[in-house]
């Protein structure tokens, strides 16, 4: 596969949200604003390409028996790298998505990108299939976040987007509003797939 298709193929056809609806703890339970989804997403991403990197690196290396245990030590790892970063340069951010960047040890993408394709591919595939995933993962995040915190607050990225008049609805803002908007944008993408199919 080439390596233009392997970054398609993460933000579009196998877009880790839209798609294969994986990570959904952080999609549904930091996307309050589009600040902290970008913030999200970004730190997800970094460790995504990391520990694609390492694991690809030293799949020859590590036996087949403990290969599980090995990905979450060098994914807890960049972790640990990525948390110390934020609390010392973005500690607001840091404190908005709290647990939620420890817990990228566990979120499912990141395990199975090392399981599916890390631990089979040489270091360059390993590494754009990171980007690809990494960027429709943040991409999905942002966008969900934008709608929740337009809807719900009249702002993207903390600026005034709407009207004086406008009513925000602030569920959008809570647990049901994330389930609603990921909704909604899950039947506009396949939508929007299902036209590009029928064209073809």
């Amino acid at each position: 596969m080439k390596l233009k298709e392997l970054v398609y193929k993460g933000i579009v056809t196998e877009n880790p949200v839209f798609i294969q609806l994986l990570g959904m703890c952080p999609v549904l339970a930091v996307t309050n604003t589009a600040e902290n989804a970008l913030g999200m997403g970004a730190a997800t991403a970094a460790v995504l390409i990391g520990s694609n990197f390492v694991i690809s690196l030293l799949r020859k290396f590590i036996p087949s028996k403990i290969r599980i245990p090995a990905f979450v030590v060098v994914i807890a790892t960049f972790v640990t790298i990525v948390g110390m970063v934020m609390k010392a340069y973005l500690p607001a951010l840091d404190a908005a998505l709290g647990l939620f960047i420890p817990l990228i040890v566990v979120n499912c993408l990141i395990l199975a990108r090392a399981e599916a394709f890390a631990s089979k591919n040489s270091v360059l595939k390993s590494v754009v299939d990171g980007v690809g995933m990494g960027l429709g993962f943040t991409i999905a995040l942002v966008v969900l976040g934008a709608v929740r915190e337009l809807l719900g607050a009249g702002t993207i990225f903390g600026a005034t987007m709407t009207w004086s008049s406008f009513e925000p609805a602030g569920v959008m803002g809570l647990p049901p509003g994330a389930f609603l908007a990921l909704g909604m944008l899950l039947a506009l993408y396949n939508k929007i797939a299902s036209m590009k199919l029928k064209k073809q």
